[in-house]
């Protein structure tokens, strides 16, 4: 058995069982993976997947242990090469980063920018998608850090921790009715259009368990995963915008939008920094994670990652 055999066991499963998918992904022949995979079953003396003709259709019982075996093989080599990349390139290589569009545009500048400045021969990329996304592209390996509010917790294969709390605030025309109300209401924005973030994204959930608790029915005018573009439509007059707090940092003084504090409608948001369990974490990781908060230090991180308690809270 060889490691050419693993990716293309691993490939097949993450491409849904597609070998023409993961002859493409792996820029190989669909006969040549076939191949390899009917040898390595051959060897184990055991079926990994269960086959209709020349497709394979789903993976056999054996086949799940083999696959859970091959997962940490692939990435334990994964940290070999990173533990190499470490200690012979010690300020070099590529930090690829996974966030919601609200934490890369609002959140993450600074700290990307700082870590730069440490670290300028590291190459980053982001990566931006749903929370959910996000942790796929963590445990796909695709990033070694990822960033959201929603679904990260939700995956026992990462490690996740509390970074930083954060609150909705409304956002108003000037000229708008509400702008000269103090402290505004559910029952105010009820009775408004609203325009938010579509219920994957930057804590909507709690938007919606607060007016369902109150048994209050919203007229949503415009979903989107976008902070700027809900300031957009609230622009337009379409509706009243309700966004992350952070994403008003940025407005210019005097502009035309007013922001009004939601944190005692809509409760407190925590965003969470994510790493997939067992991962080799270079320097530099470390770094950003550090930057991102100051409630995260690189002892902690690593405590965590070697499985040394449950969670930190804020």
């Amino acid at each position: 058995m060889n490691l050419h055999q693993f990716r293309f066991v691993q490939e097949a499963v993450r491409r849904n069982l597609n070998l023409t998918e993961t002859a493409k992904a792996l820029f190989t022949s669909q006969p040549g993976i076939s191949k390899a995979i009917l040898e390595l079953e051959e060897e184990l003396g055991i079926d990994i997947f269960v086959r209709h003709g020349k497709r394979l259709t789903r993976v056999t019982e054996p086949g799940q242990d083999v696959l859970r075996s091959v997962d940490v093989i692939m990435r334990e080599i994964a940290n070999l090469k990173r533990i190499g990349e470490e200690f012979s390139k010690q300020d070099s290589g590529r930090l690829s980063i996974a966030a919601t569009h609200t934490q890369a545009r609002y959140v993450l500048p600074e700290p990307i920018t700082q870590l730069r400045k440490r670290f300028p021969k590291v190459q980053v990329s982001l990566h931006q998608g749903t929370p959910e996304q996000v942790a796929r592209m963590l445990l796909d390996d695709t990033a070694d850090i990822g960033l959201a509010t929603e679904s990260l917790a939700d995956f026992d294969e990462l490690v996740t921790l509390p970074c930083y709390e954060w609150q909705h605030v409304v956002v108003l025309p000037l000229e708008h009715p509400l702008a000269a109300v103090e402290r505004l209401s559910l029952e105010q924005l009820a009775a408004e259009p609203l325009i938010s973030y579509h219920p994957s994204f930057t804590g909507r959930s709690r938007i919606d368990q607060a007016f369902a608790q109150r048994r209050l029915t919203t007229n949503i005018a415009l979903e989107a995963i976008d902070s700027d573009v809900i300031k957009t439509y609230v622009r337009a007059g379409l509706g009243v915008g309700i966004v992350a707090e952070m994403s008003m940092r940025q407005e210019p003084a005097g502009g035309d939008l007013i922001s009004k504090p939601a944190g005692h409608l809509f409760g407190s948001n925590t965003s969470r920094v994510a790493f997939r369990k067992g991962a080799y974490l270079r320097s530099y990781v470390l770094t950003l994670a550090e930057l991102i908060s100051d409630r995260l230090s690189r002892s902690l991180i690593e405590r965590a990652m070697l499985g040394q308690g449950d969670d930190y809270s804020l």
